[in-house]
């Protein structure tokens, strides 16, 4: 008989070893001054500091009528109530939040595993799942995002299910619902797993229980849960609905409350919330169409979206258990298990979710670790129990099979372990970055937007308390076109287009409100305003006097070095036809700082030499000569210094040395006339347009004039 004291040792063993290991990130870095801000260390996800924001205002009693700060979220509620108890900095808790909470996973794991009656395999299983390999990565120590509980609900989920099914006692019955109440808080798109869950009892049920009342309960208590309506409300319907389930006399009356709850629950969202789920990271589109009168095509956001592409097998294997080999062994073990106690099949949809990360994208290998985890736990203890037939000496056969199962276990953990000691991951921004930003709060105003690339939209708003067009949450194509605009087209284009974007931004807050026509895109409104039926013609306009709306607010461009490495990334989002969808020519822009410079060749890698005395550019097997070689420096005082040195008249591409930034940059005549690069890397700013703010090396912010 497992005691609860046993249990709640192991659970306390696994949970230190958890946070422990998650401890290692700081020990490597802990001199390291660049990704520390008062006093403590930075978070390591950009979609972190969308949560802080949220939780930020809360505490300031911030909550601005049009801001999208995300005050009524889970993430950030919770981060503020902790925040206000606890005697830690903001910048202490955001950072340690991720630690805590995603070890939480070990409790459930080894609560499964003693309803097992075998609590020992629980434990091996709670240790690797609390470091394996794409779990640890979405909730190392900083990833502040919904990942650190994402996992843990739905495993306490499975726990609740598991127990209600083996015991048919009430009280699981009010776990599972408020399980699912709490889960759906933390993370709205946990729709389709909690339906996967009933899907797989229902299943159970039709085929073995038909007759069972106490079932017919536990799929009624959980539609209710599971209804799209408001978490207050569903979750005074469960708590009414398993007091009701009190009254004995109901139970001739569940199959009609399990008819209604069905009813409820489709006719209060249904299937869709699941099929919007596969729409995005399953059938994938590269161009959206949008609008009715003024039909546009824009570039999808989720074809540049990493966590949202195909991985290859030996990734999606080391992700879940390490190890292609732990990856195997670990479905025999769960074959084994469910051999052994069916009721584990409950435990499918998780493994669903996570194999669909072979083509879905690695965000969803996070599902499949705890069952994994207990797969190949389940077979360590199976081999050992094997061993045991072939030890006659009672003493020797406890120390050697012990001996082997702390030797599988050490051998399953390794790669795990190796892999967090070299997952070296920076901070998202850098002390100079967030420097920058801090100097930015103090001159710009709560209702000013800053023009920046979605990538830098949550810190900027965090650190800098403004507004952006895009961020980790607001980056589809038809948003994220008007800025990759501003980014790569000429300064008097990306100028008028700004001021454009933020005041038809502004109206459609107030559209919202007065619960007005919001169908069309930004683009398709400016359009039709300005009298024309097509957008490119629209685009073209932007060169010419076009009437620009009234300034109500103003608007800052924040331009950072470290955008070089994605600005081909940014350019595809504009180099697209709005009218057929065809993409464009696409502009060039290469970057490196791996070169080797000899006395006649300039190697710039991946295959790009440039011939100093030809002045040719030797791209692959492809010869262009350069028009122009320039160089960029910053002298003592940290003045930019710019020399330029004309090489063919009829060149196609430009050389640019950023010194400072020992940084080699090739690009092509749209490229280098972009606003991007003549802002950033050459300071040349139109006076009439825009007006530098602050120029520092690492980020340089330009105030629009107009």
């Amino acid at each position: 008989m497992i005691s609860n004291k046993q249990t709640i040792f192991y659970i306390l063993i696994a949970f230190t070893f958890s946070v422990a290991i998650r401890l290692i990130w700081v020990y490597q870095f802990s001199d390291y001054d660049a990704f520390m801000w008062n006093n403590q260390f930075m978070i390591n996800t950009n979609d972190g500091y969308y949560w802080a924001e949220g939780a930020r205002d809360i505490l300031n009693w911030d909550f601005s009528e049009f801001a999208r700060s995300p005050v009524n979220t889970a993430g950030s509620q919770l981060t503020a109530f902790f925040a206000y108890i606890l005697p830690f900095s903001f910048e202490t808790i955001i950072l340690y939040m991720p630690v805590i909470l995603s070890s939480l996973i070990v409790i459930p794991m080894i609560l499964i595993a003693q309803s097992l009656k075998r609590v020992e395999f629980g434990f091996v299983a709670a240790l690797l799942a609390s470091i394996a390999w794409s779990y640890y990565n979405r909730t190392m120590i900083g990833y502040f995002d919904t990942d650190m509980l994402n996992i843990v609900f739905p495993t306490f989920l499975l726990w609740s299910l598991i127990l209600a099914i083996k015991t048919h006692e009430e009280k699981y019955l009010l776990f599972t619902a408020l399980e699912i109440v709490a889960y759906r808080w933390w993370y709205p798109q946990s729709y389709s797993l909690e339906f996967a869950f009933f899907g797989l009892i229902l299943f159970y049920v039709l085929v073995f229980e038909r007759k069972n009342l106490y079932m017919y309960k536990l799929l009624s208590i959980m539609l209710f849960a599971m209804m799209g309506l408001p978490g207050v409300v569903r979750f005074i319907t469960v708590i009414g609905v398993y007091l009701l389930y009190k009254n004995k006399k109901i139970d001739s009356y569940i199959y009609y409350l399990f008819g209604f709850a069905f009813l409820l629950f489709m006719f209060t969202g249904g299937f869709s919330p699941i099929w919007a789920q596969l729409k995005g990271y399953v059938f994938k589109d590269t161009v959206k169409v949008m609008g009715e009168d003024l039909q546009l095509h824009f570039f999808s956001v989720m074809q540049t979206v990493r966590e949202a592409g195909k991985i290859p097998f030996e990734t999606f294997a080391n992700r879940i258990s390490g190890h292609t080999i732990t990856f195997i062994l670990s479905i025999i073990g769960y074959i084994l298990l469910v051999f052994r106690r069916r009721v584990i099949l409950l435990g499918l949809p998780m493994i669903g979710l996570g194999f669909l990360a072979y083509v879905g994208g690695l965000r969803f290998t996070i599902y499949a670790v705890p069952m994994m985890a207990f797969g190949i736990s389940y077979l360590i203890f199976t081999c050992s129990d094997y061993l045991k037939k072939f030890l006659a000496n009672e003493q020797s056969s406890f120390y050697i099979r012990t001996l082997f199962i702390v030797v599988c276990t050490l051998a399953v953990l390794y790669p795990n372990l190796i892999h967090i000691i070299n997952y070296k991951v920076p901070t998202v921004m850098n002390k100079q970055e967030v420097t920058v930003l801090d100097k930015l709060k103090n001159i710009a105003n709560r209702e000013d937007y800053v023009v920046a690339w979605w990538d830098y939209g949550y810190p900027i708003r965090y650190y800098s308390n403004v507004d952006t067009l895009i961020d980790g949450g607001k980056h589809s194509g038809s948003v994220n076109f008007p800025v990759s605009y501003m980014l790569t087209n000429s300064q008097q284009s990306s100028a008028k287009l700004a001021r454009l974007d933020v005041e038809y931004t502004e109206q459609r807050f107030l559209m919202e409100i007065n619960n007005q026509d919001r169908n069309r895109t930004n683009i398709a409104n400016m359009t039709l305003d300005n009298g024309f039926q097509d957008a490119n013609d629209f685009l073209i306009s932007l060169s010419t006097n076009i009437k620009l709306p009234k300034k109500t607010r103003d608007i800052y461009f924040y331009l950072p070095f470290r955008m070089l490495g994605i600005f081909p990334t940014v350019a595809k989002f504009s180099d697209i036809d709005l009218m057929s969808g065809k993409m464009k020519r696409r502009p060039f822009i290469y970057q490196t700082n791996r070169f080797k410079d000899s006395k006649e060749v300039l190697n710039l890698d991946r295959g790009i030499l440039f011939n100093k005395k030809s002045g040719i550019l030797q791209i692959g097997n492809q010869e262009v000569p350069v028009k122009e070689f320039l160089i960029t420096a910053y002298d003592k005082n940290k003045k930019l210094i710019r020399q330029r040195q004309s090489i063919h008249k009829d060149g196609n591409l430009y050389l640019v040395y950023m010194r400072s930034y020992n940084t080699f940059l090739v690009l092509d005549e749209d490229m280098i006339n972009s606003t991007y690069i003549q802002l950033f890397v050459f300071e040349n700013y139109d006076k009439n347009l825009f007006e530098p703010v602050i120029l520092d090396p690492s980020a340089k912010v330009y105030k629009l004039k107009i």
